[in-house]
């Protein structure tokens, strides 16, 4: 590891840097990563954000999208670009596998590689680490690295702000978590003085829907919507098929699970999606569940304690199965 004195050294001249962040990028990887763009630019820094693949189209109206790389379009441009890289920002994800392809060039880049991020159990792949499992965001952190760390709060213009509010927003579930403190909101106070319009970024994030959207939307409450009520848990699965029925694209799944822990009672929430080579899981819970630990212990994946994901390549009946048969195992935290 090296120490802040060292990195910030470094970023005190024009540098090539790379900022990448997890596939399927939500808004607070998306936030994170421009917002610390429109950041290290203003220092004269020739910087890239590359993300691993698309992401959903009702990001696209953020400052700085038209300039992001995404790796499955642009390989050879993005590879590049990483051997290049004097240093490459990891942000909100801690384990290089998370990048898909790229994770190996990261790896091998001798590129300084900072981690900023809020995730349990980080892989010890960086040489400079911003951590705090408690952040409600990276998003977050990255406000604090630049405020506190590099003493550079007088550069948070309204593209960074923008950005950063994005992030925060979206990972906090508008606000609405445990972990989003007084300073969280006196962070996000300054970020509103520094020209992030809060009405119109929650506007354009979340009433931006195709009317397709919509529809799959209603079929998954009206049609797939599953409760079992034994253990305060609900479930939406969805096929393949249904998802090619309803012309659903990147970002169209967002948020559905949320609607099934929105159930009176519920405790825990799934949202199980047959895609093309594997079954995707998205956990929700309330208070103390941890949804991070079913993940993690049987679905190859892991998260926060109320918010998880995780993945299977057996059948989206087998994956669904599964999932029923490990309720009893949590039946006591989830009839509290």
């Amino acid at each position: 590891m090296v120490d802040l004195a060292s990195l910030t050294s470094l970023l005190a001249h024009p540098q090539k840097i790379v900022i990448t962040t997890h596939h399927k990028p939500d808004g607070d990887a998306l936030g994170s990563s421009l917002g610390l763009y429109h950041y290290l630019i203003q220092q004269g820094h020739h910087v890239n954000v590359i993300t691993p693949t698309d992401y959903p189209q009702f990001f696209n109206w953020m400052p700085g999208n038209g300039e992001v790389i995404i790796y499955t379009g642009q390989p050879g441009v993005s590879a590049q670009l990483i051997e290049q890289a004097a240093i490459i920002f990891c942000l909100d994800f801690n384990a290089l596998s998370r990048i898909n392809e790229s994770g190996e060039l990261v790896r091998e880049s001798k590129a300084l590689k900072v981690m900023i991020d809020h995730h349990l159990d980080p892989e010890d792949f960086d040489d400079y680490r911003y951590w705090d499992i408690n952040a409600c965001a990276t998003a977050q952190l990255v406000h604090q690295f630049i405020v506190h760390e590099l003493k550079g709060g007088h550069y948070i213009n309204q593209d960074v702000a923008t950005c950063l509010y994005t992030g925060i927003m979206t990972d906090s579930g508008s606000f609405r978590f445990p972990s989003t403190t007084s300073a969280v909101h006196r962070i996000v106070a300054d970020l509103i003085d520094a020209g992030a319009v809060n009405w119109r970024i929650h506007d354009l994030v979340y009433n931006n829907s195709s009317e397709e959207r919509l529809r799959f939307l209603g079929h998954c409450l009206s049609q797939k919507l599953e409760v079992i009520s034994e253990y305060n848990t609900a479930l939406i699965t969805v096929t393949r098929a249904e998802l090619e029925q309803y012309h659903v694209i990147t970002g169209d799944t967002e948020g559905i699970v949320n609607y099934a822990l929105s159930v009176t009672g519920v405790r825990l929430a799934a949202f199980i999606v047959e895609r093309k080579d594997q079954i995707k899981l998205s956990l929700r819970s309330k208070g103390d569940f941890p949804a991070n630990e079913i993940c993690k212990k049987y679905f190859n994946g892991g998260g926060h304690r109320n918010a998880a994901g995780g993945q299977s390549t057996q059948t989206l009946e087998q994956v669904t199965n599964q999932f029923k048969t490990i309720l009893p195992e949590y039946k006591t935290l989830l009839i509290q």
